[in-house]
């Protein structure tokens, strides 16, 4: 998830302390994922509404990894945000959402 939406998406104010734990999260194995600098550029900083991995096959996944980090972190989503993982999820009826909340 890019730190313009965690910014666009916080419920109050982080310290700048809460912001560079995030940059730094190394407790989640979703931190950072490998990609290729295209796909890195063509996604930028949009979120599910406005952008899904080329590869459809991967899209349930990105989907639960995006909404883990935006329980995990306690983050709030937009209504076409909403509408889009919504709307994923209905593709992907078996896949599970974990997370563990950050103190």
């Amino acid at each position: 998830m890019p730190l313009a939406e965690v910014y666009d998406s916080e419920q109050t104010t982080w310290s700048p302390a809460r912001r560079e734990a995030y940059a730094n999260d190394q407790d989640s194995p979703d931190t950072l994922i490998a990609v290729t600098a295209a796909s890195n550029r063509s996604k930028s900083d949009k979120d599910p509404a406005e952008w899904l991995p080329s590869d459809a096959s991967y899209h349930c996944a990105y989907a639960t990894t995006w909404v883990g980090t935006k329980l995990r972190w306690d983050l709030a989503v937009d209504e076409a945000e909403r509408q889009a993982l919504l709307g994923l999820a209905e593709d992907c009826p078996t896949t599970i959402v974990s997370y563990e909340t950050v103190l």
